[in-house]
């Protein structure tokens, strides 16, 4: 039986005795009394207790104690005493023992259903190979299953298509995006010589390539592969609850067997008198509270972060972002918006430059053409009927408007047209700006420059500087280069840049900072999975590929960079209440065993079992309130 279906038979049937307890005042009991309450809390020891039970006594034969351990006495001896008690006409606690199993059951469920199955990102980074690919065989195209592709393999790849396996490109050239993989934010101009990896996107030309690495060798297995081992290389957190128990229950045990000795054999108390003081010891230090103290916690905690458009994943990553020191962010995507956008229109007659270039860039579906027509669509410029259109084999594209010469393409065009002195400078400091310039002439002269660039989130600065505030590092991790990459981080006010990293270097890059200091990653694309499964703490921007999402502790849903700066300080602020619920449930129930025990009963100051369970109760409603108040609790307010 599941732990789910364990919680479900011990709610329904400990629902009767709790609707008891409240109608008790009132003269209502249940039908057959404390027998009923038998029977109901008979059934929930024998199904819902008993996993606690086998490892209570597996823990016990190699001489450890747990949080089952508490779970396994604790409930055990209400419920014997609760018999004895019923044979003799005493009163009973069995709801005591009832509870506690539903408690406990309780906090594992909410852990079960937070915690992700780590399988499935890895899943999801395999379904990215294609099945099937276009293998020339005999000098004929044909479609072969992935599986069946061998070195030395000639294929063909169309617009539009994924390319199969890693290889080298022997004919024809394209335009490549590899984004998905490396993190480069513009598709990548690919031609004879040049290496092409597998699982990648070919956006315009037809080429053909030779594989060089097929299945596991190739870069989106080797990916895989990183994330399986940083998966399977994080170690489960050791519980602080379990870490007490390991002291708190051996004490509490010789607590309970030194106050029957004493009781019975040195104050000369009766057999029963004696076992009442033990049997109050044990329930008073049963961890009502304490199986209460940490899914209470995440519930309120996890509920308010997620109405905040942050998801936490498990009580792991909370306990890891309390500690974090330093927040590394990948670029595209992340600090940018991903998509290469117009920045600055240069020039004598702004509308004119645009409109010639969006009616030569029509037809192309290069970026840079879908980020000038963007922008002509957005300030609504229409677009005149292009005649006699051609490229210029690598600098661009021309054609007639008009019957006026108008052309399109990158500063090679120099070369072939006058450029003024002016547009000269300003396109030398576009450049230093780290933005791709295209040249637009009409008539046979440049009239005007559009600078390109894949831009700043506006989330990102004020992000940034938050978390500057709270004394954390920030690094930015890219495939760009150098000067694309400092561009971008002097804009948001990155403290760190390190570009020109390769996917597999990224998750090396992180353990290298996590050699000073403990590191959490904010990504989103597939070649992010393995840092941002390695990182102490992985935070997954919400338009991200579902494989970054799987991966990522933390998942930012609304996409906006400031909630990193909530997700790093919902975690801290649960995490501090999970420790305090569990100090208090300690201490509340450690504080009582005195009385329990006797010490106080020359004063009139005694626990009898009954009393300890209701202590057991009110130490449960208070860490509920205590996890409550994470809803009252302010955040650090971030400004647009």
């Amino acid at each position: 039986m599941s732990i789910k279906q364990r919680f479900i038979f011990s709610l329904v049937l400990s629902l009767p005795m709790l609707v008891q307890m409240i109608a008790m005042p009132f003269g209502w009991m249940l039908p057959g009394g404390a027998w009923t309450m038998f029977a109901l809390t008979t059934a929930i020891m024998l199904v819902s207790a008993r996993p606690f039970i086998h490892s209570a006594w597996a823990a016990f034969k190699n001489h450890h104690a747990n949080m089952d351990t508490l779970v396994a006495i604790g409930t055990a001896t209400a419920y014997l005493y609760s018999v004895y008690a019923l044979l003799h006409h005493q009163g009973v606690f069995f709801e005591s023992a009832a509870f506690v199993i539903t408690f406990i059951l309780l906090g594992q469920v909410l852990e079960e259903k937070m915690r992700t199955n780590a399988s499935s990102a890895v899943e999801k980074l395999m379904d990215l190979q294609v099945k099937e690919a276009d293998v020339i065989r005999d000098g004929q195209v044909v479609k072969v299953p992935l599986e069946q592709i061998q070195v030395g393999d000639t294929l063909q790849v169309k617009p539009g298509q994924k390319i199969a396996v890693d290889g080298i490109i022997t004919t024809g050239s394209s335009s490549v995006d590899e984004s998905m993989v490396t993190g480069e934010s513009m598709p990548i101009t690919k031609k004879v010589g040049d290496q092409v990896i597998g699982s990648t996107i070919n956006k315009t030309g037809t080429f053909r390539y030779t594989a060089q690495k097929v299945g596991n060798d190739t870069l989106l297995a080797q990916i895989v592969e990183m994330v399986k081992k940083a998966q399977n290389s994080r170690a489960p957190i050791q519980k602080t609850a379990d870490q007490i128990s390991n002291i708190f229950v051996p004490i509490v045990l010789i607590i309970a067997i030194v106050t029957f000795v004493v009781w019975n054999v040195f104050l000369n108390a009766v057999p029963v008198r004696a076992l009442l003081f033990a049997v109050s010891v044990i329930i008073i230090a049963c961890p009502c509270a304490l199986g209460l103290a940490t899914p209470t916690a995440l519930m309120v905690g996890t509920g308010r972060s997620a109405k905040s458009g942050v998801l936490i994943k498990n009580g792991e990553v909370l306990e890891a972002a309390n500690n974090i020191q330093t927040v590394v962010f990948d670029k595209t995507g992340t600090i940018t918006n991903g998509q290469p956008q117009v920045t600055d229109v240069v020039g004598d007659n702004h509308t004119q430059i645009l409109q010639i270039a969006a009616a030569l860039e029509t037809n192309s579906e290069h970026p840079l053409a879908a980020a000038i027509l963007h922008q002509a669509q957005t300030e609504h410029i229409a677009t005149p009927t292009v005649q006699n259109f051609q490229a210029i084999t690598g600098k661009g594209v021309q054609g007639e408007i008009d019957h006026q010469t108008a052309f399109v393409g990158n500063d090679k065009l120099v070369a072939n047209y006058q450029l003024s002195q002016d547009l000269q400078q300003q396109m030398v400091q576009l450049q230093n700006q780290a933005k791709t310039v295209v040249l637009v002439g009409f008539q046979e002269k440049i009239i005007g420059l559009i600078a390109i660039q894949d831009t700043p989130k506006a989330s990102a600065r004020p992000t940034i500087t938050a978390l500057k505030k709270q004394g954390l590092k920030t690094v930015m991790l890219t495939g760009d280069n150098q000067r694309v990459a400092q561009a971008i981080a002097q804009q948001v006010g990155i403290d760190q840049v390190i570009a020109n990293v390769l996917p597999g270097d990224k998750a090396t890059k992180v353990q290298e900072l996590q050699q000073q200091s403990r590191v959490a990653f904010v990504g989103d694309g597939i070649n992010d999975a393995p840092a941002l499964t390695i990182a102490d703490v992985g935070i997954a921007m919400g338009s991200g590929t579902d494989i970054a999402i799987e991966s990522g502790g933390i998942v930012l849903v609304k996409n906006d960079l400031r909630g990193v700066v909530q997700a790093l300080e919902l975690s801290k602020k649960t995490f501090q209440r999970i420790k305090l619920n569990l100090f208090w449930a300690f201490i509340y129930n450690a504080l009582g065993i005195p009385i329990a025990a006797g010490l106080f009963v020359g004063w009139g100051l005694t626990l009898s079992p009954e009393i300890a369970g209701l202590a057991m109760a009110l130490s449960s409603i208070s860490v509920v309130s205590s996890s409550l108040l994470l809803n009252k609790t302010k955040l650090t307010p971030i400004p647009d």
